[in-house]
Order: C-alpha cells, then sequence, then structure tokens
C-alpha cells in the first residue's frame, strides 16, 4: 500500500486523544497539593508555573514548569518516532508527515492542557505546554518564540503581554524560521488558543490592573 500523508496509522490516530489527556495531567496541582496549596483558589487562580510561584514558591513552580513543558514535548517526539519508522525511505513524505501530524497531536496536548479532562474541562494558559510543543516540533521557532516572550518580558515585566505577544508572532515566525503550510496553521491554530486562554489578562493589561512578575495580586 502506498503511503500517503491520511494514510491509517492507528497508533497516530490514537496518540491524538492521548495527547489530549497526557495534555490534561495538572501538575500544577500535584506538585502544590503536598503543601496545602490550591493554585485555583489563590493568586491569579491559574495552575500554571507562574500562579504556582506566587502562591507556593520556587520548586514547585520549577517542577510545574517542567511537567508542563514535558507533557507538551513527549506526544510530538512520539509522533516523530512513530512516522520515522514507517516512513524512513521517503524524506519529503517523512517530513511532511511530521509536519502535519505532530501540528495536529502538539495542538491537542495543548487543548488538554486548556480544557483538562481532569478538571472539568477547566485548566492553564497552555504557555509552557505550547512550549514544550514547539521544543519537539520546531526547535528554532521554539528558540526564537522565547527570545520574543524573554525581550517582552524584562521590558515590560508583564508575563502575560509577553505571552500573547510571542504566540500571536507565530505565523511570521514559521514563516521566517522554518516555513511549511501545515505549520503556519499549526501557529495560527496555537496563537489563537492561548490568546483566547489570555482575555481576562488582556483586560488587566489595558486596565493597567494586571500584576508584573515579581508582584503580588
Amino acid at each position: 500500500m502506498t503511503a500517503s500523508l491520511l494514510s491509517f496509522y492507528p497508533a497516530l490516530y490514537l496518540l491524538v486523544p492521548a495527547a489530549f489527556i497526557i495534555g490534561s495531567v495538572p501538575f500544577g496541582l500535584i506538585f502544590t497539593k503536598t503543601m496545602g496549596v490550591d493554585p485555583r483558589t489563590a493568586g491569579s487562580k491559574n495552575i500554571g508555573a507562574t500562579n504556582v510561584l506566587r502562591t507556593a514558591g520556587k520548586m514547585p513552580a520549577l517542577l510545574t514548569l517542567l511537567g508542563d513543558t514535558l507533557k507538551g514535548a513527549v506526544p510530538v517526539l512520539i509522533c516523530n518516532y512513530i512516522i520515522s519508522g514507517r516512513l524512513s525511505g521517503d524524506a519529503a513524505l517523512l517530513q511532511t508527515a511530521k509536519d502535519f501530524w505532530g501540528g495536529a497531536v502538539g495542538i491537542t496536548a495543548v487543548a488538554g492542557h486548556v480544557f483538562s479532562v481532569f478538571l472539568s474541562f477547566k485548566g492553564g494558559k497552555g504557555v509552557a505546554t505550547g512550549l514544550g510543543v514547539l521544543v519537539a516540533y520546531s526547535p528554532s521557532t521554539a528558540l526564537l518564540t522565547l527570545l520574543i516572550w524573554i525581550a517582552v518580558a524584562v521590558l515590560t515585566r508583564y508575563s502575560s503581554l509577553a505571552a500573547v505577544v510571542a504566540v500571536s508572532a507565530l505565523p511570521l515566525t514559521f514563516a521566517l524560521t522554518d516555513f511549511s503550510v501545515s505549520k503556519v496553521v499549526f501557529g495560527v491554530l496555537l496563537a489563537a488558543l492561548i490568546v483566547f486562554r489570555h482575555t481576562e489578562n488582556i483586560k488587566r493589561l489595558i486596565e493597567r490592573k494586571e500584576s508584573k512578575i515579581g508582584g503580588k495580586i
């Protein structure tokens, strides 16, 4: 049977919902539970590393950041491994399949974090998980996105603004550093999802009520 982009690879089709479940794991709650802290009821009420830092300290925040990043990267790495094993003889189709399936698995992992099945389809903002996806999906784009985030964060001290600017630039960043149609579409979808989750932050930024990095809620 001739391989094609949408050939029925059971493992890939199963990996898409599996990525959603992996993305749903609430590391922000797991690593604060032993401290008697629930980030959903304190600070910005978000389960991400930034609010965990504010409410539980550096070590839980670091572990949360690591866990949230890995749950984005791991499904994409598994996807790449499966595709490489099936399409090792066709370099062009191999890359096309990685772009398409990696993007599908990656956006699903981030969606799992944002709409966690373990938290009644509520969750975090998706920034760290999105970065994990980018590292596995397109390292050059991940690096440039991180640099944009750092630059905006240093200049403004707003973590939320840095995230919104960095992800909003993703379609252009992909076009400049690692272009393919699938990757640009993935960039648009990821940007839309993360910006949507930052709606309240954007409102607070406009009203000048958003908390700065290192500040208190």
